[in-house]
């Protein structure tokens, strides 16, 4: 029965989900944040593969801990300069595209 409910509030967020992203400017923030969203999950992912702490990254960053936290959480919004240091910490190279 529990999952029925659970079912069904996600249900009722996807469908009220799809209604609102027919608002332009809702649609726009919200594929803005997505976005960032993924870059945050990707940097906090490959942090993770490497064994590096937060402590760690913030020490080749010269930044503080809660700072890569934010980060990697999506609460900061993200340079080139800042991604490219980011991969250059992580041992890796930073590549953008357009689609």
């Amino acid at each position: 029965m529990i999952k029925d409910k659970k079912q069904l509030r996600a249900t009722d967020f996807d469908e009220y989900l799809k209604q609102e992203l027919k608002d332009p400017e809702f649609k726009r923030l919200f594929d803005e944040h997505s976005r960032q969203l993924k870059i945050a999950y990707a940097i906090n992912h490959i942090r993770r593969q490497n064994n590096i702490t937060q402590a760690e990254m913030a020490k080749k960053l010269a930044t503080s801990q809660s700072n890569i936290a934010r980060l990697e959480s999506g609460q900061q919004n993200f340079t080139i300069q800042m991604l490219d240091k980011i991969a250059k910490a992580l041992d890796k190279k930073l590549e953008v595209s357009f689609k």
